[in-house]
């Protein structure tokens, strides 16, 4: 093959690396992290954050009334509850290693968590990857530092979302204060301010 026809070929064989291996996941996160941070992939994040939704609440045996009941467990394997952070602001969002707008909004994420006054607002990333290990080897790799916890059971509203990413924003005692389905930009002046409102 001479040097002509192996130009006319290289696009269309990196086109296939990335599309059948698991740089997919990467390259497409990064190319959507690039379109987010420039503004040329307008993805906002909700605001609505004054205004929290009702929601039923569940009371726990011996406990208040907090309206999640979500089991978790963590890195480590510790079991825990989304109802063990009343009285803070809640930040969840739902991913996966193998989702390129998730993997594309993590920097954003990881950046806004650094901000944040942990005694005030937690952060529940919930990772659906099947496999564990992929999301500990992911994580590790891009240095985030968030915590990451794992469904042990079915996702219940109003975290049952039917995409990914998906972030919902809890109120101190549970109420929905915002619900986002898709990829968004929430490293920002307003959301983090809007976010801290919630726990003033």
């Amino acid at each position: 093959m001479n040097r002509k026809n192996l130009l006319q070929w290289l696009p269309l064989a990196l086109f296939a690396l990335v599309l059948f291996t698991p740089l997919r996941t990467t390259v497409l996160g990064g190319l959507q992290r690039g379109l987010l941070a420039t503004g040329l992939w307008n993805a906002n994040a909700p605001t609505p954050l004054a205004a929290p939704q009702p929601h039923p609440p569940v009371v726990p045996a011996g406990g208040a009334a907090y309206p999640h009941n979500l089991p978790l467990r963590t890195l480590d394997g510790r079991q825990v509850n989304l109802s063990d952070l009343k009285g803070k602001a809640v930040f969840v969002n739902l991913w996966a290693s193998w989702c390129p707008p998730c993997v594309a909004e993590m920097p954003g994420i990881h950046a806004l968590y650094k901000k944040m006054d942990p005694q005030k607002v937690a952060f529940v990333m919930i990772s659906l990857d099947e496999n564990p290990a992929k999301a500990q080897a992911m994580l590790k790799r891009q240095g985030f530092t968030f915590p990451v916890y794992f469904p042990t059971g079915p996702l219940a509203p109003p975290f049952n979302s039917n995409s990914i990413p998906s972030t919902v924003i809890l109120g101190p005692n549970g109420e929905v204060a915002a619900r986002h389905d898709g990829m968004a930009e929430y490293d920002t002046p307003q959301f983090k301010a809007a976010l801290e409102n919630l726990v003033r």
